[in-house]
């Protein structure tokens, strides 16, 4: 019996989001492999690029949601490989990325009852 084994997953979206606002200004994007911020240094996103991608998607939030999936999937890879025995948990992973995107309301609200 052979076993079979996938292969590694192709790389996700390339970092390239928020645009630099003012078009002058140090973009708030990620420097890899660290997942830094280029313009302030804190772990990217830091609190402007997260407004930023806010505003820059605030007519399409599931993209957003699909564009943060996809880096955190990029930084998880690219932190791991930095440091194995150090690398931020799942959950640290998913709160810093995917958490403080865009919200879904509950497909029954609470307390609403039959």
């Amino acid at each position: 019996m052979m076993s079979h084994q996938l292969g590694q997953p192709p790389d996700g979206p390339a970092a390239e989001r928020p645009r630099p606002y003012p078009r002058h200004a140090a973009p708030h994007t990620p420097l890899r492999p660290m997942w830094c911020c280029r313009a302030c240094g804190q772990p990217w996103p830091c609190p402007m690029a997260r407004l930023l991608l806010r505003s820059e998607y605030e007519d399409n939030p599931i993209s957003l949601s699909i564009y943060l999936c996809g880096l955190l999937y990029e930084a998880t890879r690219d932190l791991y490989r930095l440091n194995p025995a150090g690398a931020p948990s799942p959950t640290d992973m998913f709160t810093r990325f995917v958490a403080w995107g865009p919200h879904r309301r509950p497909i029954v609200e609470p307390g609403g009852g039959c």
